[in-house]
């Protein structure tokens, strides 16, 4: 059940208004997903469908027929659930051409005959709407209804998951950066139960579902601060500090002000769960500065970026003609001594080039030593016939190493 416009209709805020159906009586009982307010003429494409639209007519004061019926026909079109017009200050009386388009249609049409401040009706309908549906979610909560609206993008408005988030107690401060969190395990409780350590490592709420994979982490700090460098030692530091890390993968989105609306928190969550996608498929990286393992492992975004811009939303044919002509014209001539001579050139070449051709670095993240580091460099520039510091060639070279790595991992 959710409640439908017959249902708001008897709220006593609408009451109050005097509310009075002019068109769409047999139609009452639609489903109202959310109440919005505009007074802009052009509204229709810019809603999803199932809210009650209120307005005052500032957007019809002084349209013709033809304006009006085509506002009507419009909003129709959209799936709107029903239109509520205040009297009075911008439209003395209901235009005949919208009740007249409303009835031929089977739009409701609710006349507003007091005036009655808009926010108190949508507060009042709204809370009842978010408050109905966590009721009737006994397999799903709220946190992951909500977590998931905003990482597939459903058309929300920001007045509904401020609404929704302070039902679930999530109230991040301005000042706070949101993190979107994708989790891997065998069992997901244990995944939340390490968030949450990590969290009150931060001092940050945290809006987590408890069962699923996705979260969205509150970090605070300076504006000069990196979060996800501070969110990413605070999971590794929990995941370090407890005994239930095995086996589990954390992949985190990039940084968004916590004021800077629901579609940049989607955006967080999505980039989070794709770069977990690919955690769990393709070799990391040695050399990511952004990764650590600590019984658990944790990346960001960041470590896996070239991976994300190189496999975009999957390996197609296309793609992967695409990578294979990258990496023989900028790594031929290794993959075939590679194939002669038993060696790992290309390997050796990624780790170079990701640790800033830090000799020391490579050699300690390839577990050998200098010496054998350099032998390799150098079988590595006599093939290539070209200085392997040399920046102009740097990101053709660690591009070409990268989709490497991805069509190997992906045969």
């Amino acid at each position: 059940m959710v409640l439908t416009l017959r249902e708001i209709l008897t709220f006593d805020v609408l009451g109050k208004a005097h509310a009075e159906v002019l068109a769409g009586r047999d139609a009452l009982d639609r489903r109202v997903r959310w109440v919005h307010s505009s007074e802009i003429y052009e509204i229709g494409p810019l809603l999803a469908g199932g809210e009650l639209l209120l307005t005052t007519g500032l957007g019809l004061a002084g349209a013709d027929a033809g304006a009006c019926r085509h506002y009507v026909r419009e909003l129709d079109e959209r799936g709107v659930a029903g239109v509520a017009v205040e009297l009075g200050r911008s439209l003395p009386d209901m235009p005949w051409a919208i009740v007249d388009e409303s009835r031929r249609r089977g739009l409701p049409l609710v006349a507003l005959r007091q005036v009655v401040p808009f926010i108190q009706i949508t507060e009042a309908v709204n809370t009842a709407i978010v408050t109905q549906t966590l009721t009737e979610q006994p397999h799903r909560s709220g946190a992951e209804a909500l977590l998931a609206d905003l990482e597939g993008g459903t058309a929300l408005s920001q007045h509904e998951v401020t609404v929704r988030l302070r039902a679930l107690g999530f109230r991040p401060e301005r000042t706070h950066r949101l993190i979107g969190v994708a989790a891997h395990a065998a069992g997901p409780a244990t995944a939340a139960a390490l968030l949450e350590r990590a969290a009150a490592l931060l001092g940050a709420p945290l809006l987590h579902s408890g069962s699923a994979g996705g979260a969205l982490l509150a970090v605070p700090g300076a504006p000069a601060d990196d979060p996800v460098r501070t969110a990413r030692a605070a999971v590794a530091g929990a995941a370090a500090a407890g005994s239930d890390a095995d086996g589990l993968t954390f992949a985190l989105g990039p940084a968004v002000r916590a004021d800077a609306g629901w579609r940049r928190w989607g955006e967080t969550l999505r980039e989070a769960r794709a770069t977990l996608q690919l955690a769990l498929t393709v070799p990391l990286p040695e050399g990511g500065r952004a990764t650590e393992r600590c019984g658990a492992l944790v990346t960001t975004y960041r470590a896996l970026a070239l991976e994300r811009q190189l496999a975009g939303d999957g390996l197609t044919v296309g793609t992967r003609e695409r990578l294979a002509g990258l990496v023989e014209r900028a790594l031929g001539p290794l993959l075939a001594w590679e194939a002669a001579h038993p060696s790992d050139l290309v390997h050796t070449l990624e780790v170079h080039l990701r640790s800033g051709c830090s000799p020391t670095r490579t050699a300690a993240l390839l577990h050998v030593g200098r010496q054998s580091l350099y032998q390799r460099l150098d079988r590595i520039e006599s093939l290539l016939g070209m200085p392997v510091a040399d920046p102009e060639c740097h990101g053709e070279l660690l591009l070409a190493a990268c989709a490497h790595r991805l069509l190997r991992a992906a045969d």
